[in-house]
């Protein structure tokens, strides 16, 4: 690694990042139909997204009592900062809500089934594995897969590892994977997904102008000069675009009147 060793894990991820940008799965969304069949795998990915964020809070900041100061206070703020805006962020009516609730709104709006996932929430708190959850859901098998993915990087218990998988896999790509689809929805659906759409501009909007760089340098801090640090992080953040990737072709999969995946 070069001294910039952000913009060459960059680099070296680019194929891969672009081929979650590029996917035809975005472009497929003819119907609300379709809409609604994305809408349904890709809830799971914006709860579990809340489990690596929370690995983040309790490898990086103290969650324990006594409290103690741990960690760098400019990576505890950057956490602290998500959690605030994932868990209580404002909706368009000026009310605090999650993101993955917020959600869930977009869903019932356009029509979508939030039936399985409300059963996996349901299994959860009754003190199910994830695993089984999933399967109570019942969620697609796309969906399983993805989700075992995250969970086995929680698992691993490496907060740089876990950083890039939150870094590379969600914050820094998403503004790229959704502004295009926001602009199309918006023109074809006008009035129809007004919270969905809400709910992708402001992912753009914190990932693109305050999240990302941010999370750029939590990779920095934790991985330091250790090369054997961001070759880990490379890996483990390629692994999470190919799961994504592999979400995505899914999804493309399960539309009605579904074509083979480009």
């Amino acid at each position: 690694m070069s001294q910039d060793f952000v913009q060459e894990l960059q680099a070296q991820l680019q194929p891969y990042r672009q081929r979650m940008v590029d996917h035809s799965v975005y472009r497929r969304l003819d119907t609300l139909a379709d809409l609604r069949v994305f809408m349904e795998h890709h809830v799971y990915a914006v709860w579990d997204f809340m489990s690596l964020l929370k690995a983040l809070q309790r490898e990086l900041t103290c969650v324990e009592l006594p409290w103690v100061p741990k960690g760098n206070p400019s990576t505890r703020r950057l956490i602290n900062d998500i959690v605030l805006e994932e868990e209580t962020d404002l909706d368009p009516e000026g009310q605090p809500t999650s993101h993955f609730e917020l959600y869930l709104r977009a869903m019932r709006e356009a029509g979508a089934d939030t039936a399985p996932v409300q059963r996996m929430l349901d299994a959860l708190a009754g003190g199910a594995s994830v695993p089984a959850a999933l399967a109570a859901a019942p969620a697609p098998a796309s969906v399983q897969e993805f989700v075992k993915h995250t969970f086995a990087v929680v698992a691993g218990g490496q907060p740089h590892a876990i950083a890039a998988a939150f870094t590379f896999g969600r914050e820094d790509v998403i503004p790229d994977m959704f502004r295009n689809l926001v602009d199309d929805l918006a023109r074809r659906f006008p009035g129809q997904l007004d919270t969905f759409i809400y709910y992708l501009n402001r992912h753009i909007e914190l990932d693109e102008d305050h999240h990302a760089p941010l999370a750029h340098q939590m990779v920095r801090d934790l991985c330091g000069t250790d090369a054997t640090r961001w070759h880990e992080a490379t890996e483990v953040a390629r692994q999470g675009m190919a799961a994504r990737v592999a979400l995505w072709d899914g999804i493309a999969a399960a539309l009605p009147h579904s074509q083979p995946v480009a």
